[in-house]
């Protein structure tokens, strides 16, 4: 069973600026939450128990918000509200499955995974990248539920418009297994349009076996001087390691720049 969780949170989101410039991205408000909760909410009703929070020290007001115990105490007692003790206890409950691991360097995804090497247990962990909120539908779940099925690592996938590829890791497929997952032949970060091999393109979600770690630790930077977790799964898969392609049921929604955030947000005030 996957039981640990791990989720990069240390990049700073340029593409939220000037939002960024003071705030962390994974906590700014969306429909009254930040949009981290929806992160570990997923989490949670996918049977997760563990959560490790990938931060930098830039990003340390991401572990500030969950030790607030004074502020909220304070607010509670003299208040009264039961609302604000409500939320109290969610943070508390949260606080109680996450730990956290730093990256100061923004050496890549890979880099980041590598960070959590020492809490992961057991042979497979799910890894969600907190930009991409998939709603109506639990993502992660219906990952969990293939791999147990066949004991695989498995990658949520969906179709991206061609002109878009390079944003991406993109997807060779091998063949079909049903309906909504294929067997993976390989995978390329961000390609060109020209070289691009499908425009199927990995979202972020992630079923990973431990022994990635053994990889990360060998990876070469490479796009961008950074290490990218997709080369080490072509690793991998290079040597007749299983990943699965899984189409995802939900809808997909784009946080990470201000366009996507304004209507991630919209859509989210509609469920």
């Amino acid at each position: 069973m996957i039981k640990q969780a791990i989720i990069p949170l240390a990049g700073i989101g340029t593409r939220l600026l000037p939002l960024t410039s003071v705030f962390a991205k994974e906590l700014l408000p969306m429909n009254g939450k930040p949009g981290i909760e929806y992160i570990i909410e997923e989490c949670i009703d996918a049977g997760i128990k563990e959560i490790v929070f990938i931060i930098s020290n830039k990003k340390e007001m991401i572990r500030s918000y969950f030790y607030k115990d004074k502020f909220y105490k304070d607010i509670i007692r003299r208040k009264k509200d039961p609302r604000i003790k409500k939320e109290y206890k969610k943070i508390l409950k949260y606080r109680k499955m996450i730990k956290f691991v730093y990256q100061n360097k923004p050496l890549g995804t890979g880099d980041a995974v590598l960070k959590t090497k020492k809490y992961i247990k057991d042979k497979f962990f799910l890894m969600l990248l907190p930009d991409d909120l998939i709603i109506n539908d639990n993502c992660s779940k219906s990952m969990i539920k293939i791999h147990n099925r066949y004991k695989a690592s498995v990658m949520a996938s969906m179709n991206v418009n061609n002109k878009t590829v390079s944003r991406w890791g993109i997807f060779k497929l091998k063949k079909k297994i049903d309906k909504k997952n294929f067997l993976i032949d390989s995978v390329v970060e961000k390609p060109s349009i020209k070289y691009a091999p499908s425009n199927k393109a990995v979202i972020g979600r992630y079923i990973l076996p431990k022994k990635i770690f053994l990889k990360l630790k060998k990876q070469k930077p490479g796009k961008g001087g950074e290490i990218h977790i997709t080369d080490s799964i072509q690793s991998l898969i290079n040597e007749n390691e299983k990943f699965i392609s899984h189409n995802f049921s939900g809808k997909y929604l784009d946080c990470g720049s201000m366009d996507g955030y304004i209507k991630s947000s919209l859509e989210i005030s509609k469920i």
